[in-house]
């Protein structure tokens, strides 16, 4: 039977989930994770199962991408077929050509973690080395230890208080009170959706009671790596040790969760974030490269 590739429905989100955790395993590449489309799923269920595109051969998902903005494809492939030419040909293909749904003419971007034959195909259709990323996990065997702050896990009736502290790590601007309903209104819908037994809110305080700190963190499941996606500092409280304590916060309910490690990926260039993590007790892997099609 031929590779077909779709668009799954609202219905099918969380079976697409499943097929992701399947393929997440230590050792393996940090690819396209589930958490990846929880926090997708800020944008609303409608828009995240819009956004996705499943391969699959002989009824069998083979690969997943997640369109994570107009032209930005995020994939993961089925670990046993990461060397697959039939399944990357196809891939490529439908990447590679606007009309069928994947990608628009004009530059764009695929990130496409340990997919070999994948990226060895697209370097061969003029794809060039892009920014480059730094995978890191955190085995999670033993106890993490001291978290060196007061930790708590939000929930919805506390979700302001998280997304402050996430808009001042990310937007640097004023939290105006008409952002603060606009996404708090968007993470009920997350906290609500398909993907919400996986995750954990966790924000972290100073002595004071301010939040300074926050992080969400996403299951796989048992025995498999969780995913810290995002972790942002309050711009007030920088330098003073808030985010390696909320990445170790996120570690330990990973390991909680039954999390067998916790992974991140940071880029290379955010000298800031690698140290926070390897602060953190992260491990730093081998550099990886998007790649990108420039117009």
């Amino acid at each position: 039977m031929s590779i077909v590739m779709t668009t799954p429905g609202i219905h099918e989100l969380r079976e697409v989930a499943q097929v992701l955790q399947g393929w997440q395993h230590d050792g393996g590449p940090l690819h396209l994770h589930p958490g990846d489309l929880g926090w997708h799923s800020m944008k609303g269920a409608a828009a995240t199962a819009a956004a996705l595109r499943l391969w699959s051969r002989d009824g069998r998902g083979v690969a997943v991408g997640l369109l994570d903005g107009p032209q930005l494809l995020r994939m993961a492939f089925a670990p046993d077929l990461e060397d697959d030419e039939e399944v990357a040909r196809r891939v490529v293909t439908d990447a590679g050509d606007p009309a069928r749904g994947v990608l628009a003419a004009g530059s764009a971007t695929i990130e496409a973690r340990g997919a070999r034959c994948f990226s060895r195909l697209l370097a061969r259709h003029g794809w060039q080395p892009d920014e480059l990323w730094t995978p890191m996990h955190r085995d999670l065997s033993s106890p993490v230890g001291d978290l060196g702050a007061r930790v708590e896990t939000i929930g919805p009736d506390r979700a302001g208080v998280w997304l402050e502290v996430h808009w001042s790590a990310f937007r640097g601007t004023p939290f105006t009170e008409t952002d603060r309903r606009h996404l708090v209104d968007r993470w009920l819908d997350m906290a609500a959706g398909p993907f919400s037994a996986g995750s954990r809110f966790l924000a972290a305080f100073d002595p004071l009671g301010n939040a300074v700190a926050a992080a969400a963190v996403w299951s796989a499941g048992q025995g498999r790596p969780g995913l810290v996606e995002p972790m942002g500092v309050h711009r007030d409280h920088r330098g003073r040790g808030y985010g390696t304590a909320i990445t170790c916060a996120a570690a330990s309910a990973l390991r909680t969760m039954g999390a067998s490690s916790a992974i991140v990926c940071a880029e290379s260039s955010n000298v800031g974030a690698v140290s926070t993590y390897t602060a953190a007790g992260f491990i730093a892997e081998q550099e990886v490269a998007d790649l990108q099609r420039v117009a």
